[in-house]
Parts: structure tokens; C-alpha cells; sequence
């Protein structure tokens, strides 16, 4: 069993800068399947209300593990994710479960990264691209890579986490885990030189 690995490439307060530097790196791999999941948490009633109009698919749930605890039985829903047309907006009920975390999972690439990049890059958020393939570089030593390619952009988080806010936005490439012999490394720094970029910070592992 292998892991990845995520280096980051890029980090800017431009938001739409960097997802431009991400598609830059997408624009290297195999796209043939290649999926798209976006995140955001969602701190207070309006943020959701903005979410729900301009994302109406999204998914809605919350993580708070003493909720659960206290009751494994999920009434409102929100610990499974409920979808935007059943989410509730009366803002007593939301304003009692807040943050929310907004989703939307295995998207078509390019189908929903520029709406979401225009209302969520100015809370804790993510795009992640998935499912496609890193090429061969014999002459490089670099293997082609279908199972740990991946990209990220994280708006205002400082780890794949999304667990701690940090100015900025930042660019992950994602390779496989060899960090014993540098190769995951080397991997990292030849996407990103195809880029014009190159790894900035220690890697980010799972």
C-alpha cells in the first residue's frame, strides 16, 4: 500500500491566480477521468445562505464530534450531509449547528472551479482534482503516476487539514510518497519547473 504526498508550489493572495498556476499543473496529466471535489467551511448564517444560492447541489454538513457523540442518531441530518434543496434556512436552525461545511464531490473537471473560486476563496476552502495521471519522464527517472496525482488549491488553510486559517492561497501537487530516497521530492520539483514554479514549503503528507 502506498500514500501521496503533497508539495506546495505556489502560494499567492490572488485566488484566481491560483487556480490558474493549478490548472497549469493539470494541463500536464492525463485527464481522461479525472474528477474534481470542492469544500468550504462556512462560519456564519449568511456564508450558508450565499453557498445555497450560488451552489444549490452542495452538499451540507457539520463536524463536531461531541454533537455526535451526544447523538449518534443525526435528527437534523447534518453529520450524514444534507442536500442544498432539503437544507433548512431558517437562520435559528443554522445559527445552532454553525460552522457548516459545504461539498461537492466527483464533479466533471472545469464544471464548477471558477463559481467556486468566486464565492468561497474568502473562507477556509478547497479544490481538489483527482483521477488522472502523472506522465513518464524516463530521462528524468520518473514513473508515470495514475494512483497519487493529484492538485490542490487551499484558500486560506494552512494544511490539506483545513483544520488552522492562513493568509493566502496555496498550490499542492500531489505524487507518491518516497520520501525516504527523495524521489517524491524530485517528482514535485520537475511538475512544478514545468510550470515555472517550484516547491516553497515542507511536504504535506496524509
Amino acid at each position: 500500500m502506498s500514500n501521496d504526498v503533497a508539495y506546495p508550489v505556489f502560494r499567492t493572495p490572488d485566488p484566481a491566480l491560483a487556480l490558474r498556476v493549478a490548472r497549469q499543473l493539470l494541463g500536464m496529466g492525463d485527464l481522461e477521468h479525472a474528477k474534481v471535489d470542492v469544500d468550504v467551511e462556512l462560519p456564519r448564517v449568511e456564508d450558508v445562505l450565499l453557498i445555497l444560492r450560488t451552489m444549490p447541489d452542495a452538499w451540507f454538513r457539520k463536524e463536531d464530534v461531541d454533537d455526535w457523540v451526544r447523538d449518534e442518531s443525526d435528527p437534523t441530518g447534518l453529520h450524514a450531509g444534507v442536500h442544498g434543496p432539503q437544507l433548512s434556512v431558517d437562520a435559528a436552525f443554522l445559527t445552532t449547528h454553525l460552522p457548516l461545511w459545504a461539498s461537492m464531490l466527483d464533479q466533471p473537471v472545469g464544471s464548477i472551479e471558477d463559481t467556486f473560486t468566486a464565492v468561497a476563496s474568502t473562507y477556509m476552502a478547497e479544490i481538489r482534482w483527482y483521477f488522472f495521471g502523472w506522465p513518464e519522464v524516463p530521462e528524468h527517472g520518473l514513473y508515470a503516476d495514475y494512483k497519487h496525482a493529484e492538485v490542490t488549491v487551499l484558500f486560506n488553510a494552512a494544511t490539506r487539514e483545513m483544520d488552522e486559517w492562513s493568509d493566502g492561497h496555496t498550490v499542492l501537487v500531489h505524487v507518491r510518497d518516497r520520501s525516504n530516497n527523495g524521489y517524491s521530492e524530485r517528482h514535485a520539483s520537475w511538475l512544478a519547473k514545468q510550470v515555472g514554479q517550484t516547491v516553497i514549503g515542507p511536504p504535506q503528507f496524509c
